[in-house]
Parts: structure tokens; sequence; C-alpha cells
């Protein structure tokens, strides 16, 4: 049987549809995961969703994936621009891992253009709303087929 994918989102991200809709939109963290299940059910596959708002939380599902999953899709929030140590955690997998953000993190604030996360990831999505997570999940799928 095919490891589930990892949907990893990290602080705030439970706010989906609360938070900045104007920004983020009105789809909750419900919808984003609903989505994420039915994009990976059409190739027979499954998903396991996580949402934390403390890095430590984060980091230990990085591990957990390292043999549990065949691929990570992470929203890391606010730590995309902050957390070295959840990018050292995502570099010691071998399996597709792919950066999602809502919204266009460079056409907002300038620390968002930065992402300690980019470089290790397989490829980044942003600025293509929810949509950005099913297509994430679709290329892993594809990767892994």
């Amino acid at each position: 049987m095919t490891r589930p994918i990892y949907v990893l989102n990290g602080p705030n991200l439970n706010l989906l549809g609360q938070r900045q809709p104007e920004v983020y939109g009105s789809e909750t963290l419900g919808d984003v995961e609903h989505l994420c299940r039915e994009t990976a059910e059409r190739y027979g596959r499954s998903i396991v969703a996580q949402q934390s708002n403390h890095e430590g939380v984060l980091i230990d599902l990085v591990h957990e994936a390292r043999t549990a999953s065949s691929g990570v899709v992470v929203n890391p929030g606010g730590y995309t621009h902050t957390s070295v140590a959840l990018r050292d955690a995502l570099v010691t997998l071998s399996v597709p891992v792919v950066e999602v953000h809502i919204s266009n993190v460079h056409a907002r604030e300038e620390f968002r253009h930065h992402s300690y996360i980019s470089p290790v990831a397989t490829g980044v999505i942003a600025g293509l709303g929810v949509a950005g997570y099913g297509l994430a999940v679709d290329y892993i799928c594809r990767t892994e087929s």
C-alpha cells in the first residue's frame, strides 16, 4: 500500500476563512483538507492532514513523515520566513516536498519575500489560493505514480 501524503499547515492557518479573508479567501482549513483528500483519492491515495501553531510540533511531524509519507505539502505560514529549524527538518526528507502559500508572498511585505523553505523544497506554489494545495497533491501523486 502506498504511504499517505502529509499536508502540514503552520501557525494561524487554523483561522482560514476568518483571518484576513481579503488576503486568504473565505475557504476554511477543513475546505483545504477536503480538497487535498479528494485530489489524492482520484489517484487511490490518502492524506494525513495536520496543523499546528507550534514549531516543534511541525518539526516532529516532518520527522514522522520521513518514514511514513510518500510526499509532503507544507504551508509553514510565518515560519516560512523565520524557521531554520523547520528547514533543517525538511532537508532530511527523501520524498517530494511542495511548499504552498495561499497568497502571493512576493507581492506582499518585503519580509515575506524570503523563504528558508523554498531552497529545500521540490517546488513552490504561491498566490493561487487554496487551489495551490490541490495542485501540490496532484503533483506528488503524479510523481509517485
